[in-house]
């Protein structure tokens, strides 16, 4: 937990400046869970500070019926809505239907957190809650960094679908290859903060050498976010997930958000998790576990084709060796897809803890669906 008042100042002036939060009027609501830093800085400590009206809910999204969250946003009217992607790839799966039931005028703004948005979720949620007029700010931080680094400002960046667009006011982001050297417009690499900033961690209780070696020992003298990241030739900066998301197949490295953005944009796939499974010919291979939309059947045809769909998308070296469908993924209460879990499952090794997921009942299934396709 962050103790300063550095931290306090950067939830307090993100929270405002990034939500654009009107006190007198605004009903903000964080679906985070509480207890993640996401609930920490933007549920409790920003909100409170800047005299925000906020709702905090206790329960899932789908009791008693899956509209649960579109029912409280009528009911309170509320005017920001700050949700993960999974989350809003959920609600694609149990289709349209349920935010059509109710009146969400009283919405101004959105927001995504947790993990990088695929555009097609982006499209969705811009097109199905915020009715195609409340900006989506996509942010992107760390539990590290106290509060968020890169975000649009509504009002002021001109967003694009699936991107975190730029850097915050007065923090400085630089995209660096495997040397430590800042790519041009166009290039990939790896995220770092080049300068420091208010709310930034300042240790590790008790054991200063594994700071400075987890976040400030591979590029001398900036902040390794431990992120893949793009910059597009608008200089917008796509995040690709964390470095140990990238796989190794066959020498070529691909992100797993690569794939699953591809899995995604398939007209049958609700949502998409994609890991690396250790492979004696290729050191790993891509095993892909997918849920489907409400209207669509798992059968080996359509496993077929969505290989072939990312084979069209990517290439051949991105195509699944396995794609094991299942009716829901892992997931935390924040909404967060445990993928450590399903690394487990597909390396077939002994699962870790699974006492934080809201659905721990989809596991033995998954694994036992895994194993007659591995």
């Amino acid at each position: 937990m962050h103790t300063t008042g550095g931290y306090l100042t950067g939830a307090v002036t993100t929270h405002s400046q990034v939500f654009d939060i009107k006190p007198d009027t605004d009903v903000y609501w964080c679906a985070a869970d509480i207890g993640w830093v996401t609930g920490h800085t933007y549920i409790v400590y920003g909100p409170l500070a800047n005299h925000t009206t906020s709702v905090m809910y206790e329960g899932t999204p789908d009791h008693p019926e899956k509209d649960r969250l579109w029912s409280i946003v009528e009911e309170l009217g509320v005017t920001i809505f700050y949700t993960a992607p999974t989350a809003i790839r959920t609600f694609m799966k149990w289709g349209a239907e349920y935010p059509e039931r109710h009146d969400l005028s009283s919405l101004r703004l959105l927001g995504t957190v947790g993990e990088p948005i695929n555009p097609e979720a982006w499209m969705w949620y811009h097109t199905n809650i915020g009715s195609e007029r409340c900006p989506i700010v996509d942010t992107w931080w760390q539990t590290e960094t106290g509060s968020i680094m890169i975000s649009p400002l509504p009002g002021v960046t001109p967003t694009k679908p699936g991107s975190a667009t730029r850097a915050m006011p007065g923090i400085d982001i630089e995209v660096v290859d495997g040397d430590g050297n800042t790519v041009g417009l166009g290039g990939g690499g790896y995220l770092t903060i080049t300068k420091p900033w208010p709310s930034m961690l300042r240790g590790i209780y008790g054991d200063d050498e594994r700071y400075i070696e987890t976040y400030w020992s591979q590029t001398s003298g900036t902040y390794w976010a431990g992120d893949g990241a793009k910059l597009d030739d608008d200089g917008y900066l796509w995040i690709l997930g964390r470095i140990d998301d990238v796989m190794n197949i066959s020498g070529h490295r691909i992100s797993t958000m690569e794939v699953e953005s591809a899995l995604v944009s398939h007209p049958a796939v609700a949502e998409a998790a994609v890991v690396g499974a250790e492979d004696d010919v290729t050191g790993q291979a891509i095993v892909a576990f997918v849920s489907l939309r409400a209207d669509f059947e798992d059968t080996e045809e359509l496993s077929e084709e969505l290989r072939s769909h990312v084979t069209l998308k990517i290439g051949a070296i991105a195509r699944p060796k396995s794609i094991v469908f299942a009716p829901d993924l892992p997931k935390t209460r924040s909404g967060k897809i445990m993928r450590r879990l399903l690394k487990d499952i597909a390396d077939n090794r002994e699962l870790g803890d699974i006492t934080t997921l809201a659905n721990a009942d989809v596991v033995a299934m998954i694994a036992s669906k895994t194993a007659s396709h591995l």
